[in-house]
C-alpha cells in the first residue's frame, strides 16, 4: 500500500500556530490559572456542556449523518448540528466529510488515505493536517459529496464556515466570561481546553483506534473497537465495526454498549425527528465475526502439520453455524410479519414463537461450540 511522493512537503503555518499554542496553552496556561487562583464550578460545567455539545455534534451530525447517511434528520436538527460543528472547529460539513468517505474508500492506503494510519500515529492523529503533500493532492474538489452538495444547510454552513466558527469560538466564551465575572476562566475552561481536549479525542479514533483495541468484525483494514476510546469518544471507539458496517447509526451495536449519539438518533426517531434509521441485522453481524474467526484460525495453525484437518473441521462447524443462522433469522421474520400484520390466529403466532426461539436456542448452543472450537487456534 506504499506510493512514495516526489515533491516536497507544504506546511499549513496557520495551523501549525494554532495547534501548537492552543496545546501549549491547555497544558500550561489552564493548570497554572488554576493552581494559581483556583476555579469555580460554573467554568468547568460550560467547558464540558460545550464539549459535549460540540463532539456530539461531529458525531451525529458530521460523521453518522452526512458522511455515511446512516439516517436522515429533521431540518432544525441538521441546523443545530452544524452549529455544533462549527463550535467543533474541525472544517465545515462538506469539507470534514469528503476527507472522511476518502478514508473509508482506501483505508490504509499510504497516499489516498488522507489520514492513514499505516503512516504511523504522528501522522493519523495530527500530522496529515500539518502540511499539504504531492502539490495539493488533497486540495479539495468534493467530487465524492454532491450529494451534500444539494444541502442548502451544509452549503450554507461550509460558505461562511469560518466567519461562524472564529465567531462562535470567541464569543461563547467571551460572553459567559462577562456574564459571570469570571472572564480569564472561562476564556481558558470554555475556551482553550475544551477545544484542544475535543480535537484531540477526535484525533485519536484516527490514530489510537487503528492501532489499539480488537478486531472481532473484520480483519481487513486496521481499524479496532476500544471501549476505554468510545467512553471517551461518545462511542466513536467500536471502530472496526464501523469500518465493517459504515453505514449503521450505530457504532456500539449491542443496546449496552457506550454510545450517546445512537441513543440520541433512536430517541429523537421516536418523535420524528430523526428517521429511516439504517442498521446492519444480527444475522450479518454474527456471520461477519464468525469469518473473521475463521480466518484468524486459519493464518494461526497454517504452520501446524495437522493443519489442513483442523480448517477442514472447523469450516464445516462454521457451515452448520451460518445455516443455523438464516434458519433462525427466518423464523424470527416469518414470527415478526404474522404478529404485526394479524395474519394468524393467536395459537398459529404462539407456534410460530417457540418454533423461532427453540431454532434460537440451537444456534445459541451451536455458536457456543463453536467458538470454543474456533478460539482453542484464533
Amino acid at each position: 500500500m506504499s506510493e512514495q511522493t516526489n515533491s516536497k512537503p507544504e506546511f499549513i503555518w496557520i495551523n501549525i500556530i494554532f495547534f501548537g499554542l492552543s496545546f501549549i496553552a491547555a497544558i500550561i496556561l489552564v493548570p497554572w490559572y488554576g493552581f494559581e487562583y483556583g476555579y469555580h464550578f460554573s467554568s468547568w460545567a460550560w467547558g464540558i456542556g460545550l464539549w459535549l455539545f460540540s463532539s456530539t455534534s461531529i458525531s451525529m451530525g458530521y460523521h453518522r449523518l452526512w458522511s455515511h447517511k446512516a439516517y436522515e434528520a429533521h431540518p432544525v436538527l441538521k441546523v443545530i448540528l452544524a452549529f455544533g460543528g462549527c463550535l467543533a472547529l474541525q472544517n465545515s460539513a462538506l469539507h470534514w466529510s469528503s476527507d472522511h468517505r476518502k478514508h473509508h474508500k482506501d483505508v490504509d492506503h499510504d497516499v489516498l488515505d488522507p489520514y492513514s494510519a499505516s503512516r504511523g500515529f504522528w501522522h493519523s492523529h495530527i500530522g496529515w493536517l500539518l502540511k499539504r503533500e504531492d502539490n495539493g493532492r488533497y486540495d479539495q474538489d468534493y467530487k465524492n459529496s454532491p450529494d451534500l452538495q444539494r444541502d442548502p444547510i451544509v452549503m450554507f454552513q461550509h460558505k461562511y464556515y469560518w466567519l461562524l466558527s472564529v465567531g462562535v469560538n470567541v464569543a461563547i466564551p467571551l460572553l459567559l466570561g462577562l456574564a459571570y465575572g469570571l472572564f480569564w476562566e472561562m476564556l481558558l475552561v470554555a475556551g482553550v481546553w475544551r477545544l484542544v481536549w475535543s480535537h484531540h479525542l477526535t484525533f485519536f479514533i484516527n490514530s489510537l483506534a487503528h492501532i489499539w483495541g480488537t478486531r472481532p468484525y473484520t480483519e481487513e483494514n486496521s481499524a479496532r473497537d476500544n471501549i476505554v476510546l468510545a467512553v471517551l469518544t461518545g462511542g466513536e471507539g467500536y471502530h472496526n465495526y464501523h469500518h465493517k458496517f459504515q453505514y449503521d447509526y450505530r457504532n456500539g451495536v449491542r443496546w449496552w454498549h457506550f454510545d450517546p449519539s445512537k441513543w440520541w438518533i433512536k430517541a429523537l426517531s421516536w418523535i420524528g425527528i430523526t428517521k429511516n434509521l439504517k442498521a446492519v441485522s444480527v444475522e450479518k453481524i454474527e456471520k461477519a465475526k464468525a469469518e473473521t474467526l475463521l480466518l484468524k484460525a486459519k493464518e494461526k495453525t497454517a504452520h501446524l502439520a495437522n493443519a489442513e484437518e483442523i480448517m477442514q473441521k472447523l469450516h464445516d462447524e462454521y457451515e452448520q453455524l451460518v445455516s443455523k443462522l438464516s434458519e433462525v433469522y427466518a423464523a424470527q421474520k416469518q414470527w415478526l410479519e404474522a404478529k404485526k400484520n394479524k395474519l394468524l390466529e393467536s395459537y398459529e403466532q404462539l407456534n410460530l414463537r417457540q418454533e423461532y426461539e427453540q431454532l434460537k436456542k440451537n444456534f445459541e448452543l451451536q455458536k457456543a461450540s463453536w467458538l470454543q472450537l474456533a478460539k482453542q487456534y484464533a
